[in-house]
């Protein structure tokens, strides 16, 4: 059967000789699928997804450095609208279904034969045509005009903090269905999406509001609407939610908008306000962050990431490459709890590193790593645990493997051989 889209595929896993077999004997194309990569452990297949972007990533759940469930949480923070399918031991098996929330397409039991994986593949591929049919036609099927849309737009659109005060608008929103009760007292962002061709016109239909809702619902309570060429969101929660999920679906949605639709897709972000009067707000915010936002790229622009101290991209890097030579012994140091320091976005942390330094955070974290343990091999008497520690590591199996792959030689190799040159020079 010749498919219009192939899917594309990392395989990852720790044993040699079960990865080359599904590598090679896999008939990938009859399958709807493109192997683009494979790995032998977390770190590496981390890497790949970052760099090749693919479509599934296929993994066992007990990997070196990073566990399965660990490699799907981290896989969550770059490329959210991917598929995972877990290998797993019997015994794996309920502990693999803690990652239900990060796009787990399939849960398959070792030992498994060539013959079972590619049935489970054919279903992986139904799966996945289902879901971009569904992304497709979610406007199609949209159902009946949303009470909470017709509430919350005149709220959006218009200055209605003076003439309404915000017990009035909360007793409003519970009538309409936006609150539960008058416990209910969330936090809100406001949301602008756009989609564009590729010469920057605007292309967003009405139908995109119910691509951006079926998103949104997987992290957020959302209601959207279509207006002026542009999908507009209010989301609902507390200001952990925010935290952990908005830069997340901020990701996904361009991802799918990419990969499912084939269009760019750029995005506003307000900050978030606590009452329903100051959506008016919220909503220049998040309009005035997708006017400053670069329409060449796919992506998200939140307003915060305007502030005058984080405006030039390059500056910013800068004061990035700063911190993570400061606290790269770490070994919580993520993306995320660097964003954090530089109180920016995930999102636009990752794009200016990229577009500035020309890599990933990961590998420039690394590479610091590496660099710092490769002068404290050559001028102290450290032990490599040690070092290790002092490096951000705290699995000297982990930092050993980072060490060789990086510098070409394990770290006790390397010491052994400065030593022997200092030996010989002082011959």
């Amino acid at each position: 059967m010749a498919f219009k889209t192939l899917y594309t595929v990392v395989v990852a896993d720790d044993e040699d000789e079960l990865r080359e077999a599904v590598c090679r004997m896999i008939p990938w194309h009859e399958l709807g699928f493109r192997l683009v990569g494979s790995a032998s452990n977390g770190l590496d297949a981390l890497q790949l997804v970052e760099q090749l972007e693919p479509d599934l990533l296929l993994t066992d759940i007990r990997m070196p450095f990073i566990s399965g469930i660990e490699l799907a949480r981290q896989v969550r923070e770059v490329r959210p609208a991917m598929n995972i399918a877990f290998l797993s031991g019997y015994d794996d098996f309920e502990y693999a279904k803690q990652a239900i929330q990060y796009n787990i397409i399939s849960y398959m039991l070792k030992p498994l034969t060539m013959e079972g994986l590619a049935a489970e593949l054919r279903i992986i591929r139904h799966k996945i045509d289902a879901q971009f049919e569904m992304l497709r036609q979610a406007g199609a099927n949209a159902s009946a005009p949303d009470m909470r849309a017709a509430f919350v737009m005149p709220l959006v659109l218009d200055d209605y903090a003076d003439a309404e005060d915000a017990s009035h608008a909360e007793a409003s929103a519970r009538q309409a269905g936006l609150l539960r009760d008058e416990d209910d007292r969330p936090y809100y962002t406001v949301m602008v999406s756009t989609l564009l061709d590729e010469s920057g016109a605007n292309r967003t239909a009405s139908s995109f509001v119910a691509t951006v809702e079926t998103l949104a619902a997987k992290y957020l309570r959302s209601v959207s609407f279509f207006t002026s060429g542009k999908v507009v969101s209010v989301l609902l929660g507390n200001p952990s939610d925010f935290d952990e999920y908005l830069h997340i679906l901020a990701d996904e949605i361009p991802q799918v908008a990419s990969r499912v639709l084939g269009r760019r897709c750029r995005i506003g972000v307000s900050r978030t306000v606590r009452s329903l009067t100051e959506l008016h707000g919220a909503y220049r915010e998040a309009m005035e962050a997708l006017r400053q936002s670069d329409t060449a790229e796919s992506g998200a622009q939140f307003i915060g990431d305007l502030a005058p101290a984080a405006k030039g991209g390059e500056l910013l890097c800068k004061r990035a490459l700063d911190a993570i030579d400061e606290h790269y012994a770490d070994a919580d140091l993520s993306l995320v709890s660097l964003s954090g320091m530089l109180d920016v976005s995930p999102n636009h942390l990752s794009a200016c590193i990229k577009k500035h330094a020309g890599e990933t955070f990961i590998n420039i974290l690394i590479g610091k790593r590496m660099e710092a343990a490769r002068e404290l091999i050559a001028s102290s008497p450290l032990k490599i645990q040690q070092i290790a520690q002092q490096c951000g590591y705290t699995d000297q199996h982990y930092f050993s493997y980072c060490f060789k792959k990086y510098c070409g030689e394990s770290p006790n190799a390397m010491r052994r051989r400065l030593d022997a040159q200092r030996a010989e020079a002082a011959r």
